[in-house]
């Protein structure tokens, strides 16, 4: 169960190194202008994600929680539930990419020796003025993740969210809800 998702998270962080743009021809995606890392650290709730390979196996309940290090990089914990109601848990390890807007991240979650060969973009591209929810995408726009501090929201803050997408040139169709449950 771990092996497969490690191997899956590497071969996603691959993928994410944007080698093959998918949407080449598209305007640079655009981040949030600040981005105040005390404020965002914590527990989210995946509220919809553009499906992928990588979380395939989350039926479930899936989270983020970050957590702020001393050398301001950002411990990352991801937790879904399996199908069969399994926990999956993928730690990785978050660090800035502009340190002027702190909106441009990068996230691996994978470690030989110490040693990350493989990073993936994670940009804030929405925030709320309160950080009660958050969109991060990536720059090929395959990739796309709403976040919330709660297991729903509202449906007209999703309306909001969408509209943010299309601004973004991401297709709103693109994206799954997720299923918020507990065990």
């Amino acid at each position: 169960m771990i092996y497969r998702f490690l191997v899956t998270v590497v071969l996603f962080l691959f993928m994410f190194q944007n080698i093959f743009s998918q949407e080449k021809d598209l305007p640079p995606l655009k981040t949030v202008s600040q981005v105040d890392l005390k404020k965002y650290i914590g527990l989210w709730y995946e509220i919809a994600k553009i499906p992928n390979s990588f979380q395939d196996q989350c039926a479930y309940g899936t989270t983020a929680e970050y957590k702020l290090l001393e050398d301001g990089d950002i411990m990352v914990i991801n937790k879904c539930f399996e199908h069969n109601g399994e926990d999956d848990v993928a730690e990785g390890l978050a660090k800035v990419v502009d340190k002027k807007t702190n909106s441009k991240l990068e996230v691996s979650f994978f470690s030989i020796l110490g040693f990350r060969p493989f990073w993936g973009d994670y940009w804030v591209i929405g925030l709320e003025d309160n950080y009660q929810w958050a969109v991060v995408g990536t720059p090929s726009r395959k990739y796309g993740w709403i976040l919330s501090r709660t297991q729903t929201l509202p449906n007209d803050t999703l309306q909001q969210i969408f509209s943010l997408l299309k601004d973004q040139y991401y297709n709103p169709d693109a994206f799954e809800m997720t299923l918020q449950k507990n065990k």
